[in-house]
């Protein structure tokens, strides 16, 4: 369903920063720091981790730098940020974003994240990865895979990265859209949300933004699980896809002659 979007004053607006975590303890300190220089609250939604990440996080709350979410236990990145977009709402905030504790993304890009949100209030704003050297090949051919799906997906060549996961949300029409029908649990929420807002009629605006891969980073991908989620997912915006066709393509018509 497409709906009207409102006036932003920018005097309103009032973003954040949504950090889901699981057993980062080496990074989500440096990360948290980097985001906060920024001048932005930070808020860290802790998805069932370690000891050691938890006692970690426990400092940043008792020094000030984070306001802490606790899932009971590990539910999936999916499950976190969407306990972390509802918190940030409620907190009073009109965007977040999103952005990983791992360290692999560039905190240098959070002014241009917040003045193409001042400029575009309504838009979704997502980064489009720019990879070094450090990128696993087998990783871009996947990634480029799920472009093209997405592209179908949509009708559209709106969304240019839909698995980068350093991206900033409107609240008001993202926590509309969580309310409406449940978004998967896990790594395949990224993209799923980023189809399903822009079938919502939500702007994308798009960021090239660098991502790197530490040697020594830790990866919660699993290889046959999170495939198998991201190919069912594929088949089901697919399908959700063909009732909407009509309205997809007299918004692109609509948009080529304006």
């Amino acid at each position: 369903m497409s709906v009207p979007l409102m006036p932003v004053p920018a005097a309103r607006l009032a973003p954040c920063a949504l950090i889901p975590i699981y057993n980062h303890k080496r990074t989500i300190e440096r990360t948290v720091q980097a985001v906060r220089a920024h001048g932005l609250p930070v808020i860290v939604v802790d998805d069932g981790s370690d000891a050691g990440t938890r006692a970690v996080l426990d400092a940043l709350k008792e020094n000030g730098d984070i306001q802490l979410l606790r899932l009971p236990h590990n539910q999936g990145k999916g499950a976190a940020l969407v306990a972390g977009l509802l918190a940030a709402r409620d907190a009073g905030h009109t965007h977040a974003l999103q952005i990983d504790a791992d360290g692999q993304h560039d905190t240098g890009d959070v002014p241009r994240f917040l003045a193409e949100s001042r400029d575009h209030p309504h838009a979704m704003v997502c980064g489009r990865a720019v990879y070094d050297d450090s990128v696993p090949r087998a990783r871009l051919y996947g990634r480029y895979l799920t472009h093209v799906c997405v592209w179908a997906e949509t009708l559209s060549l709106a969304i240019d990265d839909s698995m980068c996961g350093y991206r900033l949300y409107p609240l008001d029409e993202t926590c509309a859209e969580i309310a409406r029908a449940p978004l998967p649990a896990r790594m395949d929420f990224d993209t799923e949300i980023a189809v399903r807002l822009l079938w919502r009629g939500v702007p994308v605006r798009n960021l090239p933004t660098r991502v790197i891969y530490p040697e020594d980073g830790l990866s919660h991908f699993r290889m046959l699980h999170d495939n198998a989620r991201i190919t069912a997912m594929h088949t089901r915006l697919l399908l959700g896809m063909l009732p909407r066709a009509p309205r997809l393509l007299w918004r692109r018509l609509k948009r080529q002659a304006a």
